[in-house]
């Protein structure tokens, strides 16, 4: 597992060295194994000190996620598995903090859709003061 990196594209290839783990007991019911095997894991990546980061993808990571990325996850029984999805929680984080967001342009309703909204307001309108009852 050392040889893997967390990428989230270029100027971030963190490697998996840089990742701190912390273990212990799931939550919730279980048997007599439950109480015993750690297979929770808690991944943390330090985005200030972590190595394989461009200063300013580092910014924009520590500006959109904070300076320390923590996942907890206790999905699966097995500490293998849940290490593996920490670590690709870990990556998708990364990879959605990095996304530039496409600036809206701003647009108007065209004029058909325009008129066909105002119609089916005179309609519903209509039919409504069909159902009122003349007080005179």
């Amino acid at each position: 597992m050392s040889e893997r990196f967390l990428s989230a594209g270029p100027g971030c290839q963190i490697p998996v060295e840089q990742v701190g783990w912390r273990f212990g007991p799931s939550g919730g019911p279980g048997g007599q194994h439950a109480n015993r095997a750690h297979t929770r894991v808690e991944a943390e990546v330090d985005l200030r000190a972590a190595r394989g980061i461009e200063a300013e993808v580092r910014d924009r990571l520590v500006e959109r996620l904070g300076p320390v990325i923590r996942v907890v996850v206790d999905q699966h029984r097995s500490q293998a598995r849940n290490r593996e999805q920490a670590l690709d929680e870990v990556e998708k984080r990364l990879c959605e903090a990095l996304v530039e967001a496409i600036p809206r342009k701003p647009t108007r309703p065209r004029r058909g859709a325009v008129e066909r909204r105002l119609e089916a307001k005179r309609r519903r309108g209509a039919r409504k003061a069909e159902r009122r009852r003349d007080w005179d």
